[in-house]
């Protein structure tokens, strides 16, 4: 392929009003998403979820290699084992492994070894970060800038849901190796993130906390 055939025209994305009322509608959408973990059982369906992971496909990536892989687990049984692997991990953690500062900083959110919307929401998303380019079609396996990459396809995804109407919980069990076993991921394949997506429950209740404002976490030029 020649260097001409390698680039093509660039089809800009051009929505029905202004940049600032365009950005200013999506800052109002995103600034309703919550992090919950009080689920409704509600179904969601195999293609909400299709869309949900192929607009975490879009995101940028080193050398554009792509080095994620997006489990969707529905299955009631294996949510179960993931649950109660996941709840063993957490044992560990709020009893020996978390300092006392870190624990401190976690009681307002209420949370504890107790994971039950990992078997109440509907699907969980299994994040894998891949540590070597595994595409046939590619010239090498090297992979660049990997938790960069996988992290912005991961907020994609997050976005994505909340645009849909669903919710959803960044959670991190640690160490996360029992998920790549349950899941008979290959070595090369690392648990980044779970995910679990559903609907909120109905008496669903979050934290009463705030985002900074924008004068604390925005500076123009120096």
């Amino acid at each position: 392929m020649s260097q001409s055939e390698q680039f093509i025209p660039h089809r800009s994305y051009a929505p029905d009003t202004s940049a600032e009322d365009a950005a200013r509608r999506f800052h109002e959408i995103m600034h309703q998403r919550r992090t919950v973990r009080m689920f409704s059982d509600q179904p969601v369906s195999r293609e909400t979820i299709e869309q949900i992971i192929a607009a975490a496909g879009t995101a940028p990536s080193g050398a554009n290699k792509q080095p994620w892989r997006f489990v969707a687990v529905q299955d009631p049984n294996l949510k179960r084992e993931i649950r109660v692997a996941a709840e063993a991990e957490e044992r560990e953690f709020y009893t020996r492994r978390a300092s006392e500062t870190w624990l401190r900083d976690l009681y307002p959110f209420g949370t504890d070894d107790q994971k039950p919307f990992l078997e109440v929401a509907p699907w969980l998303i299994v994040v894998f970060k891949l540590m070597k380019d595994d595409n046939p079609r590619t010239e090498s396996d090297q992979v660049y800038y990997v938790n960069e990459s996988v992290g912005i396809a991961t907020g994609l995804l997050l976005a994505a849901a909340h645009h849909a109407g669903l919710a959803t919980l960044t959670h991190t069990p640690s160490p996360m190796k029992f998920l790549a076993k349950l899941l008979n991921r290959p070595e090369y394949e690392r648990p980044f993130l779970l995910i679990p997506v559903g609907y909120p429950a109905a008496d669903c209740v979050v934290p009463n906390i705030s985002r900074k404002p924008l004068d604390e976490i925005m500076i123009i030029d120096r």
